[in-house]
């Protein structure tokens, strides 16, 4: 094996001992109760994929995502994401992944909060838009236009005529975006009624985790049959060539990520660009400089 190929196990394996790192302080983090959920969490599930192998796969399709990053900023590439599915579904982690190594300034995330009441006066899909991807940007939408037929149809949010011209827009309206260039992938996210309850509970008892929990997503365990019957009408009028649902198996956690990282590169025919070679320049040192000592009241605390 040459030194380069050494240097890059090396590199990986430092990475690989960053994410162990991180996954075991999320669960030394969580209180005894939570542990006790995850007991019976672990029970009632198939044995997931082990650590070691999640986070190899996991880094080597990060990886790919740079590439895809490189290719949409070198080609001017506009690509939106639309993160759908039921309320503790895994949407967030997956997002969490997928942004982890990639550039803010090129991949950006969009979870917009309820709207005002100016924008219950506008056009439905007004506020989206501005949120838009320009030319080598990639975003991802944490939720979308699909409110509508999601938690203002089944919550009577909405009224029946307007969740009836929503089906009967978004079809055209996302046609105009694909027109426009955008490479639009929509992906629901699916999971069982055990399993939400599971995730609902550990969210509860988990003071870390209990902003994850609003009141609209314990109304979603009232009212699951709703919800699934919305979402079968959902992908009955909006399925279209154009712009498919794709759906994510997100039971196990750790296969929805890989699976949906994966799907997604495959959607795109992007290409490994070519970039310039970087070299550290030297520093420059001026003999006549001194550095001025700062008031150590600036300093922040060495508390730890």
């Amino acid at each position: 094996m040459n030194n380069d190929n050494i240097e890059k196990m090396d590199w990986l394996q430092a990475e690989l001992n960053d994410m162990f790192d991180e996954d075991y302080e999320l669960e030394i983090s969580e209180p005894a109760l939570s542990l006790e959920l995850r007991k019976i969490y672990k029970k009632q599930h198939p044995k997931t994929i082990d650590r070691h192998t999640y986070f190899r796969s996991l880094l080597k399709l990060q990886s790919e995502l740079i590439k895809l990053q490189d290719w949409v900023v070198h080609t001017g590439e506009k690509i939106a994401i639309i993160f759908e599915g039921r309320d503790a579904a895994g949407k967030g982690g997956v997002i969490k992944r997928i942004i982890q190594r990639l550039n803010p300034r090129v991949c950006r995330v969009v979870a917009l909060n309820k709207p005002t009441r100016q924008e219950k006066s506008q056009w439905y899909f007004q506020r989206y838009v501005p949120h838009m991807p320009s030319g080598g940007e990639i975003v991802l939408f944490d939720r979308s236009w699909y409110n509508r037929s999601g938690v203002e149809k089944v919550m009577g949010f909405a009224t029946p005529e307007q969740v009836e011209q929503f089906y009967q827009d978004v079809p055209e309206f996302e046609r105009m975006l694909v027109r426009s260039g955008i490479r639009l992938i929509k992906y629901w996210f699916s999971i069982s009624d055990e399993e939400q309850q599971l995730r609902f509970m550990m969210r509860i008892h988990d003071p870390i985790k209990q902003w994850k929990l609003s009141p609209m997503d314990l109304q979603s365990r009232i009212r699951w049959e709703d919800y699934t019957k919305a979402k079968e009408e959902n992908f009955t009028r909006t399925n279209i060539p154009e712009a498919p649902w794709f759906i994510i198996e997100g039971n196990d956690k750790k296969r929805a990520r890989l699976n949906c990282i994966h799907h997604l590169l495959e959607q795109i025919p992007y290409e490994e660009i070519e970039n310039e070679h970087v070299t550290l320049p030297e520093r420059t040192f001026n003999p006549d400089y001194e550095r001025e000592i700062l008031p150590p009241e600036l300093n922040v605390p060495k508390r730890y």
